[in-house]
């Protein structure tokens, strides 16, 4: 569709020497192949901004050199690694350094409370000595049959005189006492797969009301959703955007994927109504909400049902040629109206406001004992990271919301200004926490409807890549507490491709390697812990950023960035133990540049890749869906692209012309994108899924009809595809020059449907009857 990037041309190695070494010690790739399979080398000063930003020193040859002295320096003087991660029966090998011949001893702290001494030792060598410092060596290995969880492995070095004889321990040898403890998880080596086929609607939850929305979808809805979906169409999940905490204080970044924190979710998406201290509101205070919640809009009237085409039997699935669907043959495509005005689109920021200050009425109210109890024990449970959270959010409405620019002593989270900030904030403080209480119990209630309604999954949540870097996860990760292990001087993005010229820049700080792994990966344990608690299952966003992430040193554009190699096998495998202990599924997002291991590896795992219909090609056109992947998500389209209408029409190509995003001219990306969905159409037709002249409706159908004649384990619906929305919820590349993220789902013609027009919605129940009996 978008015109080729030129090749780039084949050069040698930009970097080299004590700079590329420097380079690999730490991860960073110096090249790459490119989206075509070219090689892709990165600048010296490229590199050289990658290393700052992970907090190296490469002004000089002479810093480079001491650089690469004290990162070995510091290796050998750690008797034991950071952390250890480890897959369930392996005997992980791992290394101890201590004085030449000294005496360690070795023990397993299990999380259940037991020991385990028996870790073999193995060789012993003295490797050279750098800047002066000897240390020998030892090659240990675990116990093969360590059960799943977070343990604690112990090394003590004896001093001299406490060697005991037989030991292994060398006399004369001069050895401190040493302890060291670290954490050490053993993971699943293999994640149970969902349990059978199944399928559900995707949806962006905020942009799908009801008649008692404040304004946006919300938890209560997305309840509603998953349990009329389960109950009346067999549906298994339903599978929405990332819930995660956006700023308290407007203007509301619109992007879900731009959270504040990951840890945290947005308490915009609280149902006021559905928090019990409601119903004892003061008449006034009752009086107070309602008016609150009728500031946020009129969602409109409920649409009456449209007539089902053909006659009454039409409304079944009927034969594999797609002939139940009605009779569309001469169904003309409704044209969409021209952009909705500003006061058709969703607004964050009136929502916000108003519950906001509904929600402060209902925090004064009085709780019931239990309920103070079980707010207690939340609080007790969140421990510091809510606290922090909570107190950035306090900070952020008194001193605004990007906190580089606060007052340098509230920067960090552990000063004794922002102790006694969240002393004197302490209301503030509370209120915040306790809408996550709130929030949080909501979410749980969400996925408990989904299951008693038969779903074996239940709610699919959505984790983000990355968070805003001026948000609440900054500003803990990033300065003192956090060990500093999100890097603020760099952002992630992706590097050119076929889809963008000039690469990405997705304004996130990346995670630390190095300091994430000397933390112990909690804050992104925690993280996972946070997400998965209330969910069947966890899409994880960009999942190749746990192996390689593309960094962009601040102050560059996208295309000059580098790869920062992760320890895969730490980051896939906390994932795989946090979602075994949850009972979840995982599905990678893993579309884009992958290497060729890396989904080889993730379905080793037991994780799920994304098969997105329009991507599923070779060089010979669409894949047979017998080819497909089994552990996968497959979906016809997603939120970052076209509706399955507007790509029937074409209308994607007119919308991406009119808003100067393509480099070709319309009239070849009209060519490029017939011929590509035409392809598709003779696929169903040779598989008699679709009749000759069938109409869009139709069309819709059978492409989710080829869907269901996968492997795949896991089948997504667009949920505007089932009502004939034409407009994409976001177009990458884009910023002011679309509604991005603010549309809420709409037919065909752009009129709102609500999620009591969906439930009657006869096109709906007939895509819903495609999947159904899977």
């Amino acid at each position: 569709m978008l015109a080729d990037m030129e090749r780039t041309e084949e050069k040698a190695p930009a970097v080299s020497g004590d700079l590329a070494r420097l380079a690999a010690a730490y991860g960073v790739a110096t090249e790459h192949h490119g989206w075509r399979g070219d090689a892709v080398h990165a600048d010296e000063e490229t590199v050289r901004g990658v290393l700052g930003a992970l907090g190296v020193d490469t002004s000089g040859p002479d810093a480079v050199r001491d650089a690469l002295a004290v990162h070995e320096t510091a290796r050998r003087r750690r008797l034991l690694p950071p952390v250890i991660v480890t897959r369930a029966g392996r005997g992980e090998a791992f290394s101890v350094h201590t004085e030449p011949g000294a005496h360690v001893e070795l023990w397993i702290e299990l999380e259940d409370g037991g020991v385990r001494r028996d870790i073999r030792e193995g060789d012993r060598h003295l490797p050279p000595a750098v800047d002066g410092v000897v240390v020998q060596e030892r090659t240990c290995v675990l116990p093969v049959d360590l059960p799943l969880g977070w343990h604690t492995l112990h090394a003590r070095v004896l001093p001299t005189e406490e060697v005991p004889r037989g030991s292994g321990g060398e006399p004369g040898v001069r050895a401190e006492a040493r302890h060291a403890s670290i954490p050490l998880a053993v993971t699943p080596a293999r994640l149970a797969p969902p349990p059978g086929r199944t399928w559900g609607f995707m949806v962006q939850l905020y942009s799908l009301l009801s008649r008692r929305s404040w304004g946006l979808g919300d938890l209560a809805d997305l309840a509603d959703l998953a349990g009329w979906s389960a109950r009346r169409h067999g549906a298994g999940f339903v599978l929405v955007n990332p819930l995660h905490a956006a700023s308290p204080v407007q203007p509301v970044e619109p992007s879900p994927y731009l959270p504040v924190s990951r840890r945290f979710t947005d308490p915009m998406y609280i149902r006021v109504e559905a928090v019990p201290e409601y119903a004892y509101l003061s008449p006034v205070e009752y009086a107070v909400a309602e008016e609150l919640r009728l500031r946020t809009g009129d969602p409109g009237p409920v649409r009456e049902p449209e007539p089902e085409p053909g006659t009454e039997a039409g409304t079944e699935a009927g034969t594999e040629a797609g002939t139940g669907a009605g009779t569309e043959a001469a169904e003309s495509i409704p044209k969409p109206r021209p952009e909705a005005a500003p006061d058709d689109h969703l607004d964050r920021d009136r929502v916000r406001a108003a519950k906001r200050e509904a929600l402060a009425l209902v925090h004064r109210v009085p709780r019931s004992p239990g309920r103070e109890a079980a707010y207690r024990a939340y609080l007790a449970a969140e421990g510091r990271w809510l606290d922090d959270h909570a107190t950035w959010c306090a900070l952020v409405e008194e001193h605004g919301p990007n906190w580089h620019d606060w007052p340098e002593d509230l920067r960090d989270p552990d000063s004794p200004a922002v102790r006694q900030a969240r002393r004197r904030l302490a209301s503030a403080v509370d209120f915040h926490r306790w809408c996550q209480w709130v929030a949080d119990e909501q979410l749980a209630g969400a996925q408990r409807t989904a299951r008693d309604a038969g779903m074996p999954v239940g709610i699919v949540h959505d984790l983000a890549v990355g968070v805003h870097p001026d948000g609440s996860d900054a500003w803990v990760l990033g300065a003192a507490r956090g060990g500093e292990v999100l890097a603020l001087d760099a952002t992630g993005g992706a590097p050119p491709d076929a889809m963008n010229a000039f690469g990405q820049d997705w304004s996130q700080p990346p995670w630390h390697p190095v300091r994430l792994a000397e933390a112990g990966y909690a804050p992104y344990r925690e993280l996972l812990r946070a997400v998965f608690r209330n969910a069947g299952a966890v899409r994880v966003d960009h999942i190749l950023g746990l192996f390689r992430f593309w960094w962009i040193p601040r102050g560059n554009r996208p295309d000059r960035g580098a790869y920062v190699r992760y320890d895969h096998e730490a980051m896939v495998g906390i994932l795989a133990l946090e979602a075994h202990r949850a009972g979840a599924v995982v599905v990678g997002e893993d579309l884009g540049t992958v290497e060729p291991w890396v989904r080889d590896y993730l379905a080793e795992r037991g994780i799920l890749g994304t098969s997105v219909l329009w991507f599923e090609q070779d060089a010979d056109g669409p894949v047979a869906p017998e080819r497909w992947r089994e552990l996968s998500l497959a979906t016809v389209t997603t939120h970052d692209l076209p509706p399955t209408a507007a790509r029937l029409s074409g209308e994607h190509v007119d919308l991406w012309a009119g808003l100067g995003l393509l480099r070709e001219s319309p009239e070849d990306a009209r060519r490029e994108a017939d011929a590509d969905r035409d392809a598709w159409l003779d696929l169903l037709r040779d598989r008699g899924l679709l009749r000759p002249g069938a109409g869009e409706r139709e069309r819709v159908e059978a492409l989710h009809r080829l869907l269901a004649r996968t492997p795949c384990r896991m089948l997504g619906v667009w949920l505007p595809d089932a009502v004939g929305d034409r407009r994409p919820q976001n177009l990458p590349g884009t910023f002011r020059e679309y509604p991005n993220w603010v549309l809420p789902v709409a037919d065909g013609t752009g009129r709102r449907v609500l999620l009591e027009d969906l439930a009657a919605d006869p096109r709906a129940a007939s895509l819903a009857r495609v999947l159904r009996g899977l």
